[in-house]
């Protein structure tokens, strides 16, 4: 059977694919299982330097199995509320782990990003798009709430009153809107998305790996702090920084006037 998360790890650089491209990569009771299993790995494994979130075909994730929630209709009430309870608990680790772990985190979107795909792509660090993507929240669509952790980083990225009517009308919208409201950073013709990806994905393997967790971290942590926690956040984070290697590189290659060689150290 084909493995429904595929995983390479090549120059730093994890590149997770959503493998079931015949649904448009919707998310299945395997896939959840998988997706935990291999953020959770690739959160430990210090040869990933970065990380590359993308689907397997022409799309990202259309959500759902809702041909399968179809299929669960002959149960009663109490039956369905306890299996979807049960699947979306065993899917929180994957998201925390994207939020959690010390490395950047980047959803190459083309086709679809709806329900639990966008869900899962706002839970990235940073996004690129091709040109012909386009965003649905879409739970309402079909009688639901959102989960994946939308409700928490839809408003955090656009604000409330936004958020409210993404999330409320569950209307359709295009990479260029997407762009415009800060769901992705970058928006690039659909057949150079690949090519643009890993140039990204390059940049941020050869970074100095210690500085942007502690970045990552940082931004994290900004919503919830008042100003004095988190200037001291910063105060120990620059404090952790300056005793790398990393550091010492930087600063000598900004002193001679040539690009810092960071190693992650």
């Amino acid at each position: 059977m084909t493995e429904t998360i595929l995983l390479e790890v090549s120059e730093g650089v994890a590149t997770v694919t959503l493998n079931r491209p015949e649904v448009l990569n919707a998310l299945s009771d395997d896939m959840v299982a998988a997706l935990v299993e291999v953020m959770t790995r690739v959160e430990a494994d210090p040869a990933a330097r970065c990380v590359v979130l993308r689907g397997a075909g022409d799309h990202f994730m259309a959500g759902g199995d809702v041909k399968g929630f179809h299929g669960r209709l002959a149960e009663t009430p109490a039956e369905r509320s306890a299996h979807f309870r049960a699947k979306i608990h065993k899917l929180h680790p994957a998201i925390v782990a994207m939020r959690r772990m010390p490395k950047p985190v980047v959803a190459s979107l083309r086709g679809a990003a709806a329900g639990f795909g966008l869900s899962l792509a706002l839970a990235t660090d940073l996004a690129i798009a091709a040109e012909d993507a386009y965003f649905t929240l879409a739970y309402c669509l079909i009688g639901t709430s959102p989960d994946g952790g939308s409700s928490f980083h839809l408003p955090r990225i656009v604000g409330l009153r936004k958020a409210m009517e993404i999330a409320l009308l569950g209307e359709r919208f295009n990479a260029e809107t997407a762009q415009r409201l800060g769901l992705v950073n970058w928006v690039v013709p659909s057949d150079e998305l690949e090519a643009e990806t890993a140039k990204l994905a390059a940049r941020l393997a050869r970074g100095p790996g210690h500085a942007l967790a502690e970045t990552k971290a940082l931004l994290n942590a900004s919503f919830d702090n008042a100003l004095e926690a988190q200037l001291a956040l910063e105060v120990e984070s620059f404090a952790s920084c300056a005793a790398t290697q990393d550091f010492a590189e930087g600063v000598t290659a900004f002193v001679e006037k040539r690009s810092a060689q960071f190693t992650g150290t």
